[in-house]
């Protein structure tokens, strides 16, 4: 039994379809976390009718943090929806992720101080997607068809002992799947609030862990997750988003100036 509380980060935007599957397969796993927070950026009632729902069938808390939609402000929520839960442990995902049934247990094993964890994910091809949203059933493991990155939907636990391991390859972090202690998050002051726009916060944010002394550890084989297909988010601010990663790097930027202390100045709801 874990001695210290595990929150489900959960982000999402006007896909409650999505958001479904991935709630679902939270709330069977093997070990549940202690709640589930979905960080919400602006998504329409439709997403709150979903989440109202899936309460009726929890045995644990699903809590609801929401702002007005302006536009790609995910870095903002997450900060906000990380501020909203007294937690010690955050484990992070996106609402178009399905988990497999282990993948807490999995990210609880790994977990370590002053450490943070990233995993992969396999990547349902549109059809497969498509039936699984139709059916709304829970239909993702390794021998979905077409699955892209087919090695990452490998769960076995004794290979993992050799594969996982610290790792300084932080350029490919997503936030998809990872988790770290909040902590370490406050430390580094969150989420840059001023990368707005799809592309690069997660990087920026495991750099600021990385060069805070926080180190990351890749998992491999464990933790697994199944990444819906969706088509490509605008990607209108990306250079300008790995521009601010490339200085962090640069100059070992370890606080952003507005982030995660700051959030009180963007209004949200906790619906």
């Amino acid at each position: 039994m874990n001695k210290f509380r595990v929150t489900l980060l959960i982000s999402t935007y006007n896909w409650p379809e999505a958001l479904s599957l991935s709630i679902k397969s939270a709330l069977s796993q093997t070990v549940l976390p202690d709640e589930i927070v979905v960080a919400d950026d602006g998504s329409t009632e439709r997403t709150l009718e979903v989440i109202e729902q899936l309460r009726s069938e929890s045995s644990i808390p699903i809590r609801h943090i929401w702002h007005t939609d302006e536009g790609f402000r995910k870095t903002i929520i997450l900060n906000n929806a990380i501020r909203e839960t007294d937690s010690d442990y955050i484990i992070q995902i996106d609402g178009d992720i399905i988990l497999h049934p282990k993948f807490i247990e999995d990210h609880l094993s790994e977990a370590r101080k002053n450490t943070f964890l990233r995993g992969g994910r396999a990547i349902l091809s549109p059809e497969q997607t498509e039936r699984t949203i139709v059916s709304s059933e829970i239909d993702a493991h390794i021998l979905s068809k077409e699955l892209k990155n087919r090695l990452n939907s490998v769960r076995n636990p004794f290979l993992s002992l050799f594969l996982t391991r610290v790792s300084a390859d932080i350029a490919h972090v997503k936030g998809c799947n990872i988790s770290y202690w909040k902590n370490d998050f406050i430390k580094v002051n969150g989420y840059n609030n001023m990368l707005l726009g799809w592309g690069h916060e997660d990087i920026e944010l495991a750099a600021r862990f990385y060069l805070s002394g926080v180190k990351m550890k890749k998992i491999k084989m464990k933790g697994i997750a199944f990444h819906l297909y969706h088509n490509i988010n605008s990607r209108e601010q990306e250079l300008r988003n790995y521009d601010v990663y490339q200085k962090v790097l640069e100059k070992k930027i370890t606080y952003c100036e507005d982030g995660y202390a700051q959030g009180e100045q963007y209004p949200y709801k906790v619906l």
